[in-house]
């Protein structure tokens, strides 16, 4: 299942540094080993609340390659032209199987409730 990795990227003035530039640069050669691929980069439509700065979405094969692309020591030497240079929220988010719905999910947690209160009585 696929795992992706969401950053909320504020880059001081807005345009890249030297170093950021540097980051941005060499980048794509740390995601290629572990399966990662760019599905989306760029300043969001704001629909509710505030999202200064923007949006990176990256798409791994699993958590594990996630993890160990993040974790690899070619991405652990260019990782401070990044954090020196911008300000990131990271995550990690698995994917969901084809049959997922939301109504689904409430009918378990109610599932789950209702047999939580029937082991209390």
């Amino acid at each position: 299942m696929s795992t992706y990795l969401i950053n909320h990227l504020r880059i001081p003035g807005g345009i890249p540094n030297d170093e950021g530039l540097d980051y941005l640069e060499r980048v794509d050669a740390t995601l290629r080993p572990y399966g990662g691929t760019w599905l989306a980069n760029g300043e969001p439509t704001v629909v509710e609340g505030a999202w200064p700065g923007l949006v990176v979405l990256l798409e791994f094969p699993d958590r594990a390659a996630a993890r160990n692309w993040y974790d690899s020591p070619e991405y652990q030497e260019i990782l401070p032209l990044r954090t020196r240079n911008a300000i990131s929220d990271l995550v990690l988010i698995d994917g969901l199987p084809a049959d997922y719905t939301v109504a689904g999910f409430a009918r378990q947690v109610r599932a789950s409730v209702a047999g939580a209160s029937r082991t209390d009585d």
